[in-house]
């Protein structure tokens, strides 16, 4: 059968089509594929916090309830959350833990601390070490505050681990100072996480 004039323009126009739409796919497969997953587990994570006073400092840590967070490294944009267990808090001391849930955290009110991430600034290695900056909204007593965590995270084939450190100013945030007349503490928290998991 010969094609006519009219029929090859149509048979070219489709073949264009096509293949338009299979590059669009391959792309679209490509860009999916570079999207990395990060699934926190509990027993692979740990929350320190140190909280400077006039006479010794004060160390605890909180569990980690769970986090899962999805990183697209082209874009910069994070989607997910990480969730503490503000119930957990414990510094060792029955008496002072009571008053840090009771007066401070409140945490029969607010049994959670969240960070959502939003986005993430810095040169994200697939292999090997990254300095990222990751910008979100962290929710603590109440309330949510916009900050920028400094984390440090290294992937190899199958793995990842992060490590960050940073303050929460809670007294500006709202918290109520535990400081007595002979004890007096600073305003802000110190918080040390690590946290390590598989890539998919």
């Amino acid at each position: 059968m010969r094609l006519t004039a009219d029929m090859k323009t149509h048979t070219r126009f489709y073949l264009s089509v096509i293949m338009v739409l299979s590059l669009a796919a391959a792309n679209f497969a490509q860009t999916a594929s570079h999207q990395v997953v990060l699934n926190f587990v509990p027993a692979k994570a740990t929350v320190k916090f140190t909280l400077a006073a006039s006479l010794h400092s004060v160390h605890g840590s909180f569990s980690l309830k769970s986090g899962a967070v999805h990183f697209d490294p082209a874009s910069g944009k994070v989607s997910g959350e990480i969730v503490l267990d503000a119930a957990s808090g414990q510094t060792g001391n029955e008496g002072r833990d009571k008053k840090m849930h009771g007066a401070v955290l409140e945490s029969g009110h607010y049994p959670e601390i969240v960070f959502h991430p939003d986005r993430v600034e810095g040169q994200f290695a697939a292999q090997g070490v990254s300095t990222l900056q990751v910008h979100g909204i962290f929710a603590l007593h109440g309330a949510e505050h916009e900050m920028t965590i400094p984390v440090r995270m290294e992937t190899s084939p199958g793995r990842w681990t992060a490590t960050s450190n940073f303050a929460i100013p809670y007294v500006k945030w709202g918290m109520k100072n535990p400081s007595t007349f002979i004890l007096r503490v600073e305003q802000s928290v110190d918080l040390e996480v690590q946290a390590s998991g598989d890539l998919p």
